[in-house]
């Protein structure tokens, strides 16, 4: 089965009562940094508004909480954009991030396999 990707969109802010648009079903979501591309977050879930909504983002807490509390992916949501992949049951989810991952590796290879090469032939 061909599962699609939704368009890129940005994280709600709470503080003006935003929401997530997520398959409340199984799936695939990819959290990536909206100005440098970086990927935060990649991941199955049997639920992935669920997942969405308990990745640690933001934390907003004090000096002291920070120390004993797990570090924020970055320090505003505002700069991070999603997309999800619904797919029917999570194994098909857990299939769909594994050839998805593994694509990603074979790309970032080649990149570098060429990027290697050049310095090479300088």
């Amino acid at each position: 089965m061909v599962q699609t990707w939704s368009s890129w969109k940005r994280f709600p802010d709470v503080q003006f009562g935003g929401h997530l648009e997520a398959p409340i079903g199984p799936g695939v979501y990819e959290v990536r940094h909206t100005m440098t591309g970086r990927v935060m977050a990649f991941g199955h879930a049997s639920n992935v508004a669920n997942a969405l909504t308990d990745l640690k983002l933001d934390d907003g807490v004090g000096p002291i909480a920070r120390l004993f509390r797990r570090q924020p992916l970055v320090s505003r949501v505002a700069d991070l954009e999603y997309r999800t992949c619904a797919t029917a049951t999570r194994a098909e989810a857990k299939t769909a991030a594994s050839r998805l991952l593994g694509l990603r590796q074979t790309a970032w290879r080649r990149r570098m396999d060429m990027g290697g090469a050049a310095h090479y032939q300088g």
